[in-house]
């Protein structure tokens, strides 16, 4: 049994170090369920897409995104598959377990995602591990009922003020779909 956790310690920790040095490679990895987000801003301009891989151990959730204000902002999952004019069409946070808002409380909103930084030039990207969602069934599932959608927020989630962390207006909206 000992052998078998190494094996699968080492594994992980073969599979943590490729994510470290090689974001996008794999996310982009073949075999593994996927989706993705392509996102746009109010004027319907192209920003860059969100990528997500199903791994046994969660679901990555990584994105390259161009043409945002400089500074942090906040990224959320949001209920509904919708980017309509001002993004209000994607609802409220992902919350199948009716959670509240914030990054410290249990549970927590399935949607809620930490804050990311974008340049002076306008790019900024993240990479995160969610074991809070899923693109497989079950409620934890991106690909529900009418679907999910990604948000991008003018500024940073304080990660406390409820619903929704103060982060501002909704400045990119990208539906999650199959690629």
């Amino acid at each position: 049994m000992k052998r078998t956790a190494r094996t699968a310690g080492a594994a992980l920790l073969a599979a943590c170090a490729a994510l470290a040095t090689t974001p996008f490679a794999a996310a982009q990895t073949p075999g593994q369920p996927q989706a993705q987000a392509a996102m746009k801003d109010a004027d319907g301009k192209s920003l860059g897409t969100v990528t997500l891989t199903q791994f046994p151990q969660g679901l990555l959730i990584h994105a390259e995104l161009d043409g945002l204000k400089p500074g942090w902002h906040a990224v959320h999952i949001h209920e509904n598959g919708a980017c309509a004019p001002n993004f209000a069409a994607a609802g409220g946070h992902f919350n199948p377990g009716g959670g509240k808002h914030g990054m410290d409380t249990a549970p927590m909103h399935a949607g809620d995602l930490p804050n990311f930084l974008v340049d002076a030039g306008g790019k900024g990207g993240f990479q995160f591990l969610s074991h809070a969602v899923t693109l497989g069934d079950g409620p934890a599932s991106l690909f529900k009922p009418g679907g999910t959608a990604f948000v991008v927020h003018a500024q940073a989630d304080d990660y406390t003020s409820q619903p929704a962390g103060a982060s501002g207006d909704r400045v990119a909206c990208g539906v999650i779909a199959k690629p």
